[in-house]
């Protein structure tokens, strides 16, 4: 045992040794030196043997016929038949094959080892006296406070409740741009702060942060297979043991041993084996690194064969903040009814009332302190005791006898037409506002969903529980094929399971929240939801950035990643049928046949290297989305 652990950590320095050992052999096969070319070569099969036979015997045990058993066999039969030469160079082929794989895999994970690296260990705690010290990020509990200096890494999840400044999220989102937060605003651990002092109420630490749960997804998605790679394990189970068989019949039939041996080579399936793998690893780091999180093979083999991507609209097509479009007055004194429109909203949590408080807040108009109680009226708004004081929609006003005039009822029309929500208030049964209120484009929805269908999506469906006015006002700003509105959760599920039975295959894109029966439903769910709890558990996608720029990314590098696992899957299966081919009419033999065998992995280790630098989607920076308008 202790032996084969020193020979895993030694490998390496091993086949570095049978490389000189057989520089050494060459040197002196050309100065006529017999007694130091053939013992090096000799040494050089017995060092680069050691390793080989290990990795053989182990799956032996385990009752797998595997690759090794071959070169273990091929190597022992050209030992046995004085072919030094030949058993060196297979050998050192083999393992320096094995070694160039190792540091694919390590280049391809370099993502999350950086990420591991990055991931804060220590916080400023402050203390109930107003205190500060340094203490171990696994000792914080939620509700502690931290505080986070100019500089300095955000060690917790959690809300800022003192202070502002500009954080840099690149290990969350991707995006290197720094990001302006402040009072109760959220920040991730593992964020940077460019400037300003922070200090931030913990929500959670460790291994339940956002960025914690990203590192172990990475990690799980890495390690995990694609129906390619399982298909090829599976394979390759049957295939060795048929090189074996192949070989002894050769044996059998031409009694020509070292032909024989020479098939157990050259039959091996090295750049098979590794070539799904490496693409499956290497397509999933470069998602990590652009704020993508797929999990897994199964998961990047989905999404590359969907054709239908369905969409919520509000938080996904749009930025799900409300802000408010236009207020239009009809009484004699605007400040005041806006004062008191402010006051009423002030008492309502509702986006659109907080939506129309922060807009006349930043007016300079201050909210009136005499307020009425007041009342709310399911589905219709807010209303004082008395009935004086009515803020709410339509429904709300005529219940109450309020009088439209042709001027409002105009104001109105026009506004709903954009698809702005409208907010009403009346006083005395008087109309005095009309406020419309909406909920903004995302900037990059035109542009990420274009390069979508561009790259092979055929149908795009928006489902969304909003009114169809404002539904198809976003559709028709957008590359959008199909609209369903006025839904609840439970029918766009319908819809999702309806798309399915047709035979399409689907995506369902929400934010992670109230979506998560549509997303479990589809056959890809995408979560846009800023690596919130609910998308990372619920998604086979997360876009951690939010953005369609990461959609478009997402959905093009699954394309890229499945079509490159398929490229070295021909190339590695071409290479074996070749030589094998050439063996045959005895233009390969066994070194060049290694050298060949040995370059095919080297060609499919460097084809799903190319992954590693596919760019993220980038959108015209010129493009006003909320200015699009489609044919």
């Amino acid at each position: 045992m202790k032996f084969n652990i020193w020979v895993q950590k030694n490998q390496n320095k091993m086949t570095a040794a049978i490389a000189i050992l057989i520089v050494i052999s060459f040197i002196g096969k050309f100065a006529n030196l017999p007694m130091v070319e053939t013992p090096a070569m000799i040494l050089a099969s017995i060092i680069g043997a050691i390793p080989v036979f290990l990795h053989a015997f182990t799956a032996l045990i385990n009752k797998v016929i595997s690759i090794e058993l071959l070169v273990t066999i091929a190597v022992i039969g050209a030992f046995v038949i004085g072919e030094y030469e030949e058993s060196a160079i297979v050998t050192f082929l083999f393992l320096f094959g094995s070694y160039l794989e190792q540091r694919t895999l390590q280049k391809t994970r370099s993502s999350v080892k950086n990420l591991t690296q990055m991931a804060p260990t220590t916080a400023e705690l402050v203390d109930e006296d107003g205190s500060v010290s340094t203490v171990d990020v696994d000792d914080l509990d939620e509700g502690d406070h931290v505080i986070v200096k100019p500089g300095g890494q955000i060690p917790v999840d959690g809300k800022i409740i003192e202070g502002k400044g500009y954080m840099n999220e690149a290990s969350i989102t991707g995006e290197s741009t720094p990001v302006e937060k402040s009072i109760g605003d959220k920040v991730f651990a593992g964020s940077l702060t460019d400037n300003g002092t922070i200090t931030v109420e913990t929500t959670s630490v460790g291994e339940d942060t956002t960025f914690g749960k990203i590192i172990e997804l990475v990690e799980e998605a890495q390690d995990s297979q694609s129906p390619a790679a399982r298909f090829i394990d599976k394979f390759a189970t049957y295939y060795t043991p048929a090189v074996l068989i192949i070989g002894i019949l050769v044996w059998v039939f031409t009694r020509d041993f070292p032909l024989a041996i020479t098939v157990l080579v050259l039959g091996c399936p090295g750049a098979l084996v590794i070539g799904a793998p490496v693409s499956n690893v290497a397509g999933i780091g470069n998602g990590a690194k652009n704020g993508i999180l797929m999990k897994g093979g199964n998961a990047v083999n989905s999404f590359a064969k969907v054709d239908t991507l369905v969409l919520d609209k509000t938080g996904t097509l749009t930025t799900g903040k409300m802000s408010v479009t236009g207020l239009d007055h009809f009484g004699d004194d605007k400040n005041a009814d806006m004062a008191l429109l402010s006051a009423v909203e002030g008492t309502s949590d509702h986006p659109l009332g907080t939506a129309i408080n922060k807009y006349i807040t930043d007016q300079g108009i201050t909210e009136t302190k005499d307020l009425p109680e007041l009342d709310t009226v399911k589905g219709q708004g807010l209303q004082s005791n008395d009935s004086r004081i009515l803020v709410g929609n339509e429904r709300l006003m005529k219940h109450n006898g309020v009088t439209i005039s042709d001027d409002a009822r105009k104001v109105i029309d026009t506004k709903m037409n954009n698809g702005d929500s409208i907010v009403l208030m009346a006083v005395d049964s008087e109309l005095k506002l009309v406020v419309g209120v909406n909920d903004q484009l995302r900037s990059d929805a035109f542009e990420g969903l274009t390069a979508i269908k561009n790259a092979g999506i055929k149908r795009v469906v928006m489902l969304t529980g909003d009114n169809k006015v404002a539904a198809q006002h976003v559709a028709d700003r957008l590359p959008v094929d199909e609209v369903h509105a006025e839904l609840l959760p439970e029918q766009k599920v319908d819809f999702v399971k309806k798309f399915k039975e047709e035979g399409h295959k689907v995506a369902f894109v929400g934010d992670g929240i109230n979506d998560s029966p549509s997303l479990a439903t589809a056959d890809i769910g995408i979560g846009m939801g800023s690596g919130t709890d609910v998308a990372i558990e619920t998604a086979d996608v997360v876009l951690v950035k939010s953005s369609f720029d990461a959609l478009a990314h997402s959905y093009i590098l699954a394309k890229k990643t499945v079509a490159n696992t398929q490229e070295n899957i021909i190339i590695a299966v071409g290479t074996v049928a070749l030589l094998l081919l050439g063996l045959l009419v005895g233009v390969i033999h066994m070194a060049s046949g290694m050298f060949v065998h040995e370059f095919s992995i080297l060609v499919v280790i460097f084809n799903a290297m190319r992954l590693l630098r596919l760019k993220s989607f980038k959108k015209s920076p010129k493009l006003d989305v909320n200015q699009v308008k489609t044919a």
